[in-house]
């Protein structure tokens, strides 16, 4: 049976994937997915392997060919003056092949991430490293200035490096507000299908991660910031899109989202964390309080949040989402009790 060219990249794009994601016997199930032939699935295989899309490992195992490039950009050059100079150097000409909306969330992003390093960071140089293979791309940023939530921390007088990090969740944060608008990691974390800021030992990301995979980048980071991005060579993503989710008709920056698991490393009980939430929370008009994978609720965080904040910020929408059933009890409970 002989396939069109668009089937016919359709199972290449699917082998390359389950390739990825170490599943095993890729021929048979492959084979099955689409009622095919396993020969055929062979023979595939081996153009993507003469190709030099992946490389054969062993009987039956196969990994995708990756491609890394280093770029070194110092302040005394002149290097970080200018994020398009940057772009242009270290990653326009690895994304030229892309589609356009591609190509547009790399620009935003990356322009973005160098701001920060040239206008906030004090780092006399920064490392780029770029990882590529045919299904996805890797951008990684390494500068080695004050660090990014303790420079935060600092400026507003934090308590805590993990309260810095709970402001970046929200949005709206910058230290140079005649510059900067505050919304570029908000975005850029929205945009890229992983995205990741190592810094004092800490993480933020709104994704999940594999600790082992990160866990050298933590070590590593002493000083300094590393600002980790992933997004599909083929993503449907617009930037467009994204933006409108959490802007209103006139294009302002009114909603945002908080995924609590991100912030706390257990199960969220005082009123003092809720406060930690709900700072700068009245710069937003609609706030998602996002509760996967928080397994229980405690009284006080809970009435601080949806009652105390609630009734001082009625203009305020707060929407509560993934509440499992214990967390669904205790917000009704305190919704539906005049607690003192």
């Amino acid at each position: 049976m002989k396939f069109t060219k668009d089937r016919k990249q359709s199972i290449k794009h699917y082998i390359l994937e389950k390739i990825d994601q170490d599943t095993p016997s890729i021929s048979k199930t492959v084979a099955d997915t689409f009622s095919i032939n396993p020969s055929t699935i062979h023979s595939y295989i081996n153009e993507l392997v003469k190709d030099n899309v992946i490389v054969k490992v062993k009987r039956g195992q196969y990994e995708l060919v990756n491609k890394e490039y280093s770029y070194l950009l110092k302040r005394e050059n002149g290097d970080l003056d200018d994020d398009t100079y940057a772009f242009d150097i270290c990653l326009k000409e690895h994304i030229e092949g892309f589609k356009n909306n591609v190509q547009d969330i790399w620009s935003y992003t990356f322009s973005e991430m160098i701001n920060n390093v040239m206008d906030h960071s004090l780092a006399d140089s920064v490392k780029i490293t770029i990882s590529q293979n045919f299904l996805a791309t890797c951008v990684m940023i390494e500068d080695n200035g004050i660090g990014i939530f303790q420079k935060i921390k600092d400026y507003f007088k934090l308590s805590s490096i993990e309260d810095a990090i709970c402001e970046l969740f929200k949005g709206k944060l910058t230290t140079d507000t005649k510059n900067h608008s505050g919304e570029g990691i908000f975005f850029s974390s929205k945009l890229m299908d992983d995205f990741l800021i190592i810094s004092s030992s800490k993480i933020f990301t709104t994704n999940k991660y594999d600790e082992g995979k990160i866990l050298s980048l933590v070590l590593e980071n002493q000083k300094g910031t590393c600002v980790f991005m992933e997004l599909s060579n083929f993503s449907h993503k617009t930037a467009k899109e994204i933006f409108d989710a959490y802007s209103n008709v006139n294009g302002g920056f009114v909603k945002t989202k908080i995924p609590l698991k991100n912030i706390f490393d257990t199960s969220p009980v005082s009123r003092s964390q809720a406060k930690r939430i709900c700072n700068r929370l009245d710069k937003f008009k609609e706030v998602i309080v996002d509760f996967d994978e928080i397994g229980w609720l405690g009284q006080g965080f809970a009435h601080q949040l949806f009652v105390v904040f609630a009734n001082s910020h009625p203009g305020i929408i707060l929407t509560p989402i993934n509440m499992n059933e214990d967390v669904t009890k205790m917000y009704n409970h305190v919704k539906n009790t005049n607690v003192e």
